[in-house]
């Protein structure tokens, strides 16, 4: 019998489609592939991400920075590498909110084909949403009716509320704001982040989201003693790792931890009394993100304002699982 399971786990491993997956969005580009595991899961086989802030200015401007454009074309020749060195079978690759507000979104897309043989599809807010949704459904804690999904983004931020049926994660309402941390960066203007600059910031989140609260409550009660917050972003899991103790950045101990909300707050208020300097030398923050971090807590402490939950449970994965779902439903995986 052990020898028939051990054939059966070869022929799977040999038949099973490879899949990858990116997310561009306007801060990062991330790239996921993954093998199927026959049960309905899949099993990471190799991964990349780096930071290319294909949206800096576009909140400005209204189009992609040639700088980001060249940026972003050397990163996505290595996710192309990656691919090829994986035999992928099924790719799937997304752009998110700079390329949807971008005029010239299609020089992306073309030079992403040409020079790195990445077909690049802009998503809507909609499909976004969705994705997000798919990924972190399953972290919803059994002990709740559901939870406020919210993912902060470089140039937009999802919220999503879902709650069980029958047993099933259900989405009830959800909802895509144009503003991220680049773009509210970029919005606060040159100067340096400061007590002031945080509070600017988190009233003006306030006032957006405020708009989404009224919508939602149209559409059913949003009980805060029922849900919790789950929250997937470079943001949310940072805080989570400074508010654990990390020196640096673990995925096994960010990614499903629960946190009292509180906790969380405190860390953002540890933050705003830090300079430029000393928040770059946090090490799960460290200097590429220092001048993003501020606005990404104002983004949080806003959305908690307005969905005080106690709890909130931490997902480092969202879209890209999402979208890695969606693929093994199209490979018959």
């Amino acid at each position: 019998m052990a020898g028939d399971g051990q054939r059966r786990k070869r022929r799977h491993a040999r038949a099973a489609p490879i899949l990858a997956v990116l997310d561009l969005g306007s801060n990062n580009c991330r790239l996921l592939i993954a093998r199927p595991d026959g049960f309905g899961e899949f099993r990471i086989v190799d991964s990349f991400s780096r930071i290319v802030r294909l949206g800096e200015r576009v909140a400005l401007t209204g189009k992609l920075a040639d700088e980001a454009i060249e940026r972003t074309i050397t990163a996505l020749r290595i996710c192309a590498g990656h691919i090829r060195d994986s035999e992928v079978t099924h790719v799937r690759a997304i752009a998110t909110a700079a390329a949807r507000g971008a005029s010239n979104a299609d020089v992306l897309i073309a030079r992403a084909k040409t020079e790195a043989g990445i077909d690049l599809e802009i998503v809507s807010e909609e499909e976004e949403a969705r994705l997000a949704a798919i990924g972190c459904a399953p972290l919803i804690g059994l002990r709740y009716e559901g939870a406020l999904v919210f993912d902060i983004g470089g140039g937009s931020t999802e919220l999503i509320w879902m709650r069980r049926e029958n047993g099933e994660a259900k989405t009830v309402f959800s909802s895509s704001t144009p503003i991220g941390v680049v773009s509210l960066a970029e919005g606060a203007g040159p100067g340096a982040m400061d007590t002031a600059s945080f509070d600017a910031m988190r009233a003006r989140m306030i006032a957006r989201f405020a708009l989404v609260r009224e919508k939602m409550d149209a559409v059913r009660a949003f009980g805060r003693d029922e849900h919790h917050l789950l929250g997937t972003s470079g943001t949310v899991t940072t805080l989570a790792a400074i508010a654990m103790g990390l020196d640096r950045y673990v995925r096994s101990k960010v990614d499903t931890s629960w946190h009292n909300a509180e906790d969380i707050l405190d860390v953002v208020n540890k933050l705003i009394g830090l300079d430029h300097a000393g928040r770059a030398a946090i090490g799960v923050i460290g200097q590429d993100r220092a001048d993003l971090v501020l606005p990404g807590c104002a983004i949080f402490a806003a959305i908690h304002a307005l969905w005080p939950c106690t709890q909130l449970r931490v997902a480092d994965r969202g879209l890209r699982e999402g979208m890695l779902r969606d693929l093994m439903l199209q490979a018959g995986a």
